[in-house]
């Protein structure tokens, strides 16, 4: 009955560092090379009547982006998935349901990992969790299903509605090579922020490229802490 108290113990720690390894994305790809003049812009959560707005001003830039598209929006326009392959990006997974993982069953969580808009594409197959949430089988599902867990490590926050102009400019501040910029496939001022982004970085000499040809790494130990730090300010 002694062992009772240590097992608990132990339990609980596994369980901690559980939840701080997905908040902190451990053994998710986080960003690129440091040392190349690469980053990669990515969009959640379309397609939709925002995309054709979106496609316009990468081609006017000659950008190259991923979308990580769901599979309600990709059923109800399959014609903007061939119009972003046509414009030379990347498709890639948002699942089948917009909610964190922690909501949904684990035969739910299978389906939403394993789902990919093209799976007959030559891989990698990269799949990023809504909020970028994990549960405990997220990782394993991942790696059963030949998926790759994508996360991000630059925000454009386009998602608070702000002003496209200072938008890009807090996002400029923050890039560094090898970033992987988070954007959304649907708010009004994206257009608009992602022109102002995109010629800041043709100022500054990046290449904007699909994230797997950055190509993308896991998040290390010290990266995880400061994803944690920058969440939850700790």
């Amino acid at each position: 009955m002694r062992r009772v108290p240590w097992i608990a113990a132990l339990l609980t720690a596994a369980l901690l560092a559980e939840v701080l390894g997905r908040a902190a994305g451990w053994g998710a790809l986080g960003h690129g090379p440091r040392d190349r003049w690469r980053v990669a812009v990515t969009f959640d959560d379309g397609p939709g009547e925002r995309t054709p707005d979106l496609l316009a001003v990468l081609a006017r830039h000659r950008a190259r982006a991923t979308f990580f598209v769901t599979r309600p929006a990709a059923r109800a326009h399959p014609e903007l998935l061939t119009a972003i392959e046509a414009g030379g990006h990347t498709l890639d997974a948002h699942g089948i349901w917009h909610r964190t993982a922690l909501t949904l069953t684990p035969w739910q969580e299978w389906a939403q990992v394993a789902w990919h808009p093209r799976p007959a594409r030559p891989g990698p197959h990269l799949y990023r969790p809504p909020y970028g949430g994990h549960s405990p089988l997220t990782r394993l599902f991942a790696r059963l299903s030949g998926r790759q867990v994508a996360l991000w490590d630059t925000e454009g926050r386009d998602w608070t509605g702000g002003d496209p102009a200072t938008l890009a400019a807090q996002t400029l501040a923050r890039v560094q090579p090898g970033s992987v910029i988070l954007l959304h496939d649907g708010p009004a001022v994206t257009p608009a922020l992602l022109d102002a982004l995109l010629s800041g970085l043709g100022e500054r000499g990046l290449e904007v490229v699909p994230m797997h040809e950055l190509p993308a790494r896991r998040i290390t130990f010290r990266e995880g802490l400061t994803r944690l730090r920058a969440s939850y300010g700790a």
